[in-house]
């Protein structure tokens, strides 16, 4: 039997089935009715902690979604641009805490901090060809000039101007300038041309060009917003967080560092750099001259007719731009957990923007704000968190993670003593497939609450079971590109990040707005639906689970299989017998662990018992602190905010392995022995740090 639709923005969506409704309107009944008969009395815990309620808590939390509330709030967050420290991103900001005032939750509150962020004020590029003809490169991807969208640019590219004749470089990766090499061909004092790939950010593409004599970067995408001609906005600042106060909070008021100072400058290209639309890139293309382009290069658009330059145009970069201290704003709400309120499970998500952001952030906007809905309905029918659960709206992650790292940067001490796990959606719908990434001891529970939510492509199934079906593997987040990056590589917090959709066209251009949204990507929202319930589910499991759900014999098997990896890389020049015993004694603990928690989870839903109580808690600490003692003060070399020795950023772009950054960029370095023998036995010492954590005392 169909569903009765209901209409939203011109679209249609399917009401909840009828009996889903049923339930919780009877639940929301009971509780209205308590309350009104025993004003003074606190409402009935109808859900009381045992597997039952749980089950029951988990079904209702899911059958309260409701595409069209998730669509209209998307619609609303997309009206216009919101491009983080402009006077229109406030009106998403107040939207947001609006929201989450209407919702009556503990606590919302907007956290400020002071940053330096990089805006355009004139860009162009003009090319001369060989027959003295100059064109001026349109460099506007909307079509409307009154929209407010800003100009495509690279934020903290330096301005001034670059002139010379283009060198084609391919990726822009180091293997690409050897290639360049063999066939002879220097980019000392060219312009260089780039297209986007799949390995390196655009900041790490100017980085080495810049150390090559490059003049400036011209950067395109194949892609390109498809067939609309989208130009890919980004940042190129090396680090994340506010530039000006680097490894300490950006509070209003506090500490700045002048833009002289080494530890700024530092973070920001010395050469000029722009995005260029594929139609303008492939007009460059055409008109260069030289020798011909390397046979591995030859893939996507690039022929065995084309050239690598230079030679034949001449192309001038125009780039004045300006950095400004700006004020930014994260929204974080709570709910106050009612036994173990100092512990918190955190919900994170970005609101800002470099144009109307319907895939990229708003869609996990959008996802976030239907899941505190959900939670406040819960709350009314009587639910309350074992654990807080905060949800946070973060600002300015566009330039850099800036929001969410102050705000880590400024609670750094409290998260690392009460954080249970951060979980991130960043783009919660992109296209089709689901993917996800997280710390292995999440793995079991990430899958649990997948089996819970149906695919939203085939009704037949379960999200997990199209993920397996599709071999899709849980990434690990050693990437650098989301609010996750600060909680797991700064702090040490277990963390997830999720998303639907590999890749879209329309990243960072004119084009990522609700209409492309509905034409493309969830024309229904049952993607943007799903997305909320996996999100919100983990949220519930990991605030009200009795014993943490961490899996550390996972943990200790993907450890174990990136010893076996390094191994293989080194060849048995370098010796990694303390990682496999470090690994062997983390392996024996987990398994300890887990039969602990085994026996701690049959008692959970007994007769309370302060002393089994004590053990519990005792035990989820354990498992909670376990993933700090992977972290080292020293931090990565060349990276040094960076503290996570097992899942880190690498500062090598030719490292091999995407764990262990140390040691794999000592190999992509050819380090000497003694230098990749060092590493190995730091990431030894941070396995030992947390088998001692996990098990807890003192020897």
């Amino acid at each position: 039997m169909s569903q009765p639709l209901t209409t939203v923005a011109g679209i249609s969506f399917r009401q909840p089935p009828p009996l889903c409704s049923f339930l919780f309107i009877i639940v929301l009944l009971v509780a209205t009715f308590y309350t009104l008969h025993h004003p003074d009395a606190t409402p009935p815990h109808l859900f009381s902690p045992n597997t039952h309620n749980s089950l029951t808590l988990r079904r209702l939390f899911l059958s309260s979604a409701s595409n069209a509330t998730v669509s209209s709030y998307l619609h609303s967050l997309t009206r216009h641009p919101h491009l983080a420290g402009t006077k229109p991103s406030l009106d998403t900001l107040n939207y947001v805490l609006t929201h989450f005032q209407s919702l009556r939750l503990d606590d919302t509150r907007v956290v400020e901090y002071e940053a330096l962020l990089s805006y355009p004020t004139h860009i162009s590029v003009t090319a001369r060809f060989s027959n003295n003809t100059t064109v001026e490169f349109d460099l506007n991807d909307d079509v409307s000039s009154s929209s407010g969208v800003v100009t495509p640019y690279h934020a903290y590219s330096p301005s001034g101007s670059a002139q010379g004749t283009v060198v084609f470089v391919n990726r822009g990766e180091e293997r690409d300038y050897r290639a360049l090499e063999v066939i002879g061909v220097s980019v000392r004092g060219c312009l260089v041309l780039a297209r986007k790939g799949e390995t390196l950010g655009r900041g790490v593409v100017v980085k080495i060009a810049e150390t090559k004599g490059a003049l400036g970067v011209l950067i395109y995408d194949e892609k390109d917003g498809g067939a609309l001609g989208g130009i890919e906005r980004g940042t190129v600042m090396r680090g994340i967080g506010d530039p000006v106060s680097p490894g300490w909070p950006g509070v209003v008021g506090g500490e700045k560092l002048s833009l002289d100072d080494d530890r700024v400058s530092r973070r920001f290209p010395k050469i000029p750099s722009l995005p260029l639309s594929l139609h303008n890139a492939e007009i460059i293309l055409a008109s260069l001259g030289g020798a011909r382009a390397p046979v591995e290069w030859r893939s996507g658009r690039v022929g065995s007719s084309q050239r690598v330059g230079p030679g034949r145009v001449v192309v001038n970069m125009t780039l004045q731009g300006e950095m400004k201290m700006k004020k930014i704003h994260n929204v974080v709400a709570t709910i106050r957990g009612s036994e173990e309120p100092d512990r918190y499970v955190i919900l994170g998500n970005h609101r800002d923007a470099w144009t109307y952001g319907a895939v990229d952030p708003n869609s996990g906007t959008s996802a976030l704000l239907d899941i505190g809905r959900r939670f406040s309905l819960l709350l009314e029918s009587g639910w309350r968190p074992r654990r807080t659960i905060l949800l946070c709206s973060w600002d300015a992650e566009e330039f850099g993670m800036i929001g969410s790292t102050e705000w880590v940067e400024e609670h750094v001490l409290n998260l690392g003593a009460s954080a249970v796990a951060y979980l991130n959606v960043d783009c919660a719908v992109q296209g089709s497939g689901f993917f996800a990434g997280a710390t292995p001891q999440l793995d079991s529970v990430l899958v649990d609450a997948l089996k819970l939510v149906q695919d939203p492509d085939d009704v037949t199934l379960t999200v997990e079971e199209t993920f397996k079906s599709q071999n899709n593997n849980i990434e690990r987040l050693s990437r650098v590109d989301s609010d996750f990056s600060g909680f797991l590589h700064h702090a040490g917090i277990p963390s997830i990040d999720m998303y639907y959709g590999a890749d879209y066209p329309v990243y960072h251009t004119a084009f990522d707005s609700y209409d492309w949204m509905i034409r493309n990507a969830d024309p229904l929202f049952h993607r943007h639906v799903a997305m909320g319930g996996i999100w919100g589910l983990l949220g519930i499991i990991l605030a009200d689970e009795p014993v943490l759900p961490f899996d550390y014999i996972s943990y200790a098997e993907q450890l174990q299989a990136h010893r076996d990896a390094v191994s293989k890389l080194l060849e048995g020049k370098v010796s990694v017998d303390p990682l496999s015993v470090a690994i062997q004694e983390f392996s024996l603990v987990a398994k300890e662990v887990a039969d602990e928690a085994k026996k701690l989870k049959e008692q959970a839903y007994s007769k309370y018992d302060v002393a089994v109580a004590a053990k519990r808690r005792e035990l989820n600490d354990r498992m909670m602190l376990a993933e700090r003692g992977f972290l080292d003060s020293e931090g990565i070399k060349g990276k040094e905010w960076f503290k996570h020795l097992v899942y880190g950023p690498a500062a090598e772009p030719e490292s091999k392995l995407c764990f262990f950054p140390g040691i794999a960029d000592a190999i992509a370095t050819n380090s000497s022995d003694g230098s990749i023998k060092h590493e190995i036995w730091r990431v030894t010492r941070a396995i030992q740090r947390a088998s001692k954590a996990l098990k807890g005392g003192f020897t």
